[in-house]
């Protein structure tokens, strides 16, 4: 249900969201290393239609246009990534300076524009050269990561004031080593799955305290994508079943930055897959950070079964509005997922980091895109946003994904998430959709 009243906070911070490989393109320009994915997307038979980043949005030439178009629909704040290998093309040791010089002109663009700039330092594109030395399984990629940060923060740290790690490190984990339907489709065991997550867990740790130790004013945080419990009857809640179900699915990457301890039941459970790690490591990976970035599209709907608090899904109806790549549209998660988190960890503040839907989105024979399917999509989670603020979580800001049409992975460029329409086989042309215009009258009116 759309609430009639959804005013936001005065200092809301709205804005929408990318990531370096799906929209920069000049793969091969400028000095950029290759990254996972640059390899990846050039497997035969990885993406659907033979697709690739090497053009994506064409950003990198086209950022001063992108900015723009930002301007116009009036987003306050820009959440980006950037390229590791753009910046060190092997992960470490030599600079490339017009790598760091692009996203330095980007954030003086940004700026001008009143436009806050927010930074993610990894959105999976990791440089192949470390991956050739086993990536994430090998230690030494959190300290070249560490690394990394610091070379940024010392440059950009005095226009930037948002810093997010990394983003989704569940995906890094199960799509890129488990399922191995993304790069760098390198299958693990179980003890090396462990090994990964507590290496990524400490590059975060590392990248914390990097910027921290440079300027304590600058903020900092983790964007996850959280498996999010909704309970059948929200009407007769049962908010400890709820905690119990989520943390023991999520608590894994959660304890260890809010806790500083990895759950019980992992460390008794995992006997020789147990990560090394030491607890020296465990207070570098629970560094106080000042925001948690949540990813949210959907949920699992979840009954009790009895007693003991197990639990069984709920199938969704066979004619549940779904999106077009058959994603579930349930508003309630942006609320129960909050509402969860929130009362399982001591959180300072929250941002809505990824938020949106992909739909069959065409040109019209006015040439205009009429997407009004992804209106009634943020029509209904702003809702449920808003219903969770209102209980006194405190978010600071939503970001809708994404800015624009772009290379959505595996998927290629058949999905369509973006508020504007780029059609990428001729002369990557920007169009504003309808949602655009109105989540432009959104910002403004600072509600709905």
């Amino acid at each position: 249900m759309i609430q009639q009243n959804t005013t936001f906070p005065d200092d809301f911070l709205w804005g929408s969201a990318t990531s370096a490989y799906q929209i920069e393109g000049a793969a091969y320009e400028d000095g950029k290393g290759e990254s996972i994915w640059d390899k990846f997307s050039h497997t035969p038979g990885k993406i659907l239609n033979g697709d690739t980043g090497d053009i994506a949005c064409d950003h990198y030439h086209r950022y001063k246009e992108d900015i723009d178009l930002m301007a116009y629909i009036g987003l306050k704040s820009y959440r980006f990534s950037i390229s590791w290998p753009r910046i060190f093309p092997d992960g470490k040791g030599k600079l490339n300076q017009k790598g760091l010089d692009f996203y330095s002109k980007l954030i003086d663009k940004l700026l001008e524009n009143n436009i806050e700039p927010f930074i993610s330092l990894y959105h999976w594109d990791l440089p192949q050269a470390l991956d050739d030395k086993k990536g994430w399984l090998n230690k030494d990629t959190s300290n070249y990561f560490s690394d990394y940060t610091e070379t940024l923060v010392k440059s950009l740290s005095n226009r930037v004031k948002y810093w997010s790690t990394f983003n989704e490190t569940i995906f890094i984990i199960l799509l890129g080593h488990i399922n191995c339907i993304h790069a760098p489709a390198r299958k693990e065991n179980i003890k090396n799955i462990n090994q990964i997550r507590h290496n990524l867990l400490l590059a975060h740790g590392l990248a914390v305290n990097q910027i921290k130790s440079f300027d304590k004013s600058l903020k900092t945080g983790i964007v996850h994508n959280a498996n999010i419990y909704i309970p059948e009857n929200t009407q007769s809640e049962d908010m400890e079943f709820i905690k119990k179900v989520f943390y023991n699915d999520n608590g894994i990457l959660f304890d260890p930055i809010f806790k500083g301890k990895y759950p019980e039941t992992f460390l008794k459970e995992s006997g020789k897959n147990l990560p090394q790690f030491s607890d020296k490591e465990m207070k570098i990976i629970s560094t106080p950070t000042d925001f948690l970035g949540l990813n949210v599209y959907s949920g699992t709907v979840i009954r009790k079964k009895n007693n003991n608090n197990d639990f069984e899904i709920v199938p969704y109806p066979k004619d549940y509005p779904v999106t077009y790549n058959g994603w579930t549209i349930n508003p309630d998660s942006i609320y129960w997922g909050l509402k969860t988190i929130n009362a399982l960890y001591d959180i300072p503040e929250y941002y809505i980091t990824e938020n949106g839907a992909s739909f069959n989105d065409t040109l019209s024979d006015d040439g205009k895109v009429h997407d009004e399917k992804r209106i009634d999509f943020y029509k209904k989670f702003l809702s449920s946003l808003n219903k969770a603020i209102k209980e006194e979580v405190n978010v600071k800001g939503y970001f809708a994904w994404s800015l624009m049409d772009n290379f959505e992975w595996a998927e290629g460029f058949k999905e369509k998430f973006g508020l504007i329409y780029i059609n990428h086989k001729n002369n990557q042309k920007r169009i504003l959709k309808d949602s655009a215009y109105w989540y432009k009258k959104v910002i403004k009116n600072n509600g709905f």
